[in-house]
């Protein structure tokens, strides 16, 4: 009697990738668990989309850190609205423009803008590792200079532009949740553009994808952000003018979590 699923001879490489290979066949269709599985990751896409940041853990976290972070929010009033508008999720709110005004002394290299966008499950869970390994870096090659951190709902990557200017920064950073995959919810970006202001264009910033232990782990890509900020001061600009040239075989390698190696090879 034949098996009800028909194995892939290749089927062992799922044991390091998350993407869908190798899922054997059930007579012309997917196997009922594979099936399953990409019911359940599409939920968990989803699901990311609408979760609510849970601000407070963070905002505790950064203070832990010695950091003062300050919470803003951008003209979208709710979820269903940000989604809609994304022009509203690029500007902020009038009172968070008094807060951050309020808040500017003398200039600054740079602004941490700390962003829900598109996944607050990857800021929550990606965030605080990053900016702790980035800071690291920042303190011991020292001569940098940083303003409180802003945590912002409801935000794009274009909101960071008007923060750094309002904080008088030279250079921002936005760590921002990327919008989910089919195999990670929980991915962070990190765009960051030198002289920001209200109106700067995506060919002005540059950007580190799939930041999480099983895609760029936290660590490497606080040394590639720490190489290409030293060049971007040094050069005074970002964007499509500033390439990386880092050897990435120096950079720590990603791994992939217990959990999921069960989930690949179950």
């Amino acid at each position: 009697m034949k098996p009800p699923v028909t194995a892939q001879p290749w089927a062992g490489l799922r044991a390091h990738t998350a993407a869908r290979i190798g899922l054997g066949r059930a007579g012309a269709s997917l196997p009922t668990a594979a099936h399953l599985a990409f019911q359940q990751a599409h939920a968990d896409a989803r699901d990311a989309v609408h979760l609510p940041l849970d601000a407070a853990p963070l905002l505790a976290g950064l203070r832990a850190l010695g950091e003062a972070p300050v919470a803003v929010a951008s003209r979208a009033l709710d979820r269903s609205t940000y989604l809609q508008r994304p022009d509203l999720g690029r500007r902020l709110s009038e009172a968070s423009v008094q807060a951050l005004a309020a808040l500017a002394a003398a200039p600054v290299d740079l602004a941490f803008v700390l962003a829900d966008g598109l996944s607050a499950l990857a800021l929550q869970r990606q965030a605080l590792p990053l900016f702790q390994a980035l800071r690291e870096r920042l303190v011991a090659q020292g001569g940098w200079t940083w303003a409180p951190p802003v945590l912002a709902t409801q935000a794009r990557v274009a909101l960071g532009d008007e923060v750094g200017a309002l904080l008088q920064a030279r250079c921002v950073l936005v760590l921002i949740g990327e919008r989910p995959g089919l195999s990670a919810p929980d991915s962070l970006g990190v765009y960051f553009t030198w002289a920001p202001r209200v109106g700067r264009v995506d060919a002005e910033r540059n950007c580190l994808s799939n930041v999480r232990p099983e895609g760029m782990p936290h660590d490497a890509a606080a040394a590639k952000l720490h190489s290409l900020l030293t060049e971007a001061r040094r050069r005074q600009l970002t964007g499509v003018n500033l390439k990386d040239e880092q050897d990435d075989r120096a950079l720590p390698r990603a791994t992939t979590s217990p959990d999921l190696m069960r989930r690949l090879t179950g």
